[in-house]
């Protein structure tokens, strides 16, 4: 099966976030699977600003597969030279998978697609999920929600019945992108994760009586980071919350991120209980999460969440929002689920740091390990593709 990836921007462009490496290990363990053909289109895109492009050096990165890197001259990802590449990849391949809402390639791909006759698989990545108009940071939201119905609208006509398959990671996403879509079809195929081999050990946890908190992810106004920083205020235990992540930069991120670092100052917390750590990746990633002791993550809107699944494949315990798709934490017996405001998420942090942390992290791993490997989650992909290219005695 020939698989064109269509995505505006590709690894090591991690500036991007989440989408940048779910995507990277969904398609080399995709690349892994007999018989599958793999190549990427992409562009250069590595940072908010035209000049942030990757280098001949990092678009060098091995893959087992074709990444076609094109130029970007304005915006996140306008590339002409993706354009030109667009024709005759579709032509070649026998699915297409787009990963991109609001961005460049979407309109091209499901107009050429529609034209081809090409199936496709959209991801939408979370980006039609309601962040209930957290727009206080961001004067423009208004026209932005316009700007976004317009293109959806346009969207809506590009998608023809049974040759379009929209990819949604949960449950809530599909009933929310249902209410924009109404006649789309759909296929809820989570994100992987990568699961070490056997439990993370810590030396120690709660070192000193200490509960050590972290949360990881953007800094942006629907994560809910205020209402972390005013729970932790109120808890008379020792704790200490390392807050990793850098802020959006656009849509008032940067206005969010600098009014968390004001209420950690009044709080009287800043550099005392609570520390920001910056963005993390790799070794200094693992790092984070094994120098925890519970992950919290307080958002009003999420997709998946991929830190959720990260945290308990390193055998940490979590807390979650009630917002969130991960209810099941609670049922698995590694994380608390509760209501994101400052009095739940206190009181679930003083009861989470009374129990066995050390066996809720074994289950969380435990957990991850038997439903969430990538190369189980290629393998549901990849019966996606099957259906909808009509290879159905491929699927599975």
């Amino acid at each position: 099966m020939k698989i064109l990836h269509i995505t505006p921007a590709y690894y090591p462009a991690t500036y991007w976030g989440g989408p940048i490496f779910t995507v990277c290990h969904l398609n080399n363990a995709l690349a892994d699977i007999p018989g599958v053909e793999l190549k990427v289109l992409t562009t250069d895109s590595a940072g908010p600003k035209v000049s942030d492009r990757l280098s001949d050096k990092q678009k060098s990165t091995p893959f087992s597969y074709e990444v076609i890197f094109t130029r970007r001259i304005a915006d996140a990802s306008i590339s002409p030279g993706l354009l030109k590449r667009l024709p005759e990849l579709i032509r070649w391949a026998d699915v297409v998978h787009l990963t991109a809402t609001f961005s460049f390639p979407t309109i091209p791909t499901l107009a050429l697609c529609r034209m081809t006759g090409k199936p496709v698989v959209w991801s939408l990545r979370g980006a039609l999920l309601d962040d209930e108009n957290r727009d206080e940071y961001n004067p423009q939201g208004l026209v932005r929600h316009l700007l976004k119905a317009g293109w959806l609208g346009i969207c809506r006509q590009l998608i023809p019945p049974r040759r379009v398959t929209l990819h949604v990671t949960t449950e809530q996403e599909r009933d929310a992108v249902a209410k924009i879509f109404p006649d789309a079809q759909f296929a809820i195929v989570p994100n992987g994760v990568e699961v070490p081999d056997a439990v993370p050990i810590r030396e120690i946890w709660l070192p000193s009586g200490k509960l050590r908190l972290m949360f990881m992810g953007r800094l942006a106004p629907k994560k809910g980071i205020e209402n972390l920083l005013r729970a932790v205020a109120k808890l008379k235990m020792p704790v200490s919350l390392d807050i990793y992540g850098a802020a959006t930069v656009g849509q008032g991120g940067e206005n969010y991120g600098k009014g968390l670092v004001k209420l950690a100052q009044e709080l009287g917390l800043l550099d005392k209980k609570v520390r920001f750590r910056g963005l993390v990746n790799g070794k200094a990633k693992t790092r984070a999460f094994m120098e925890a002791d519970v992950c919290v993550i307080p958002s009003y809107s999420e997709n998946f969440c991929i830190v959720v699944a990260e945290a308990l494949a390193h055998g940490l315990p979590v807390v979650v929002s009630k917002r969130l798709a991960w209810t099941e934490v609670a049922n698995r017996g590694c994380g608390l689920v509760v209501d994101n405001e400052p009095d739940s998420l206190a009181a679930a942090i003083q009861q989470i740091g009374g129990m066995d942390l050390k066996k809720m992290g074994k289950r969380g791993w435990e957990w991850m390990r038997d439903g969430f490997r990538w190369d189980t989650i290629a393998g549901e992909m990849y019966g996606v593709y099957a259906e909808i290219s009509g290879d159905e005695n491929n699927a599975g």
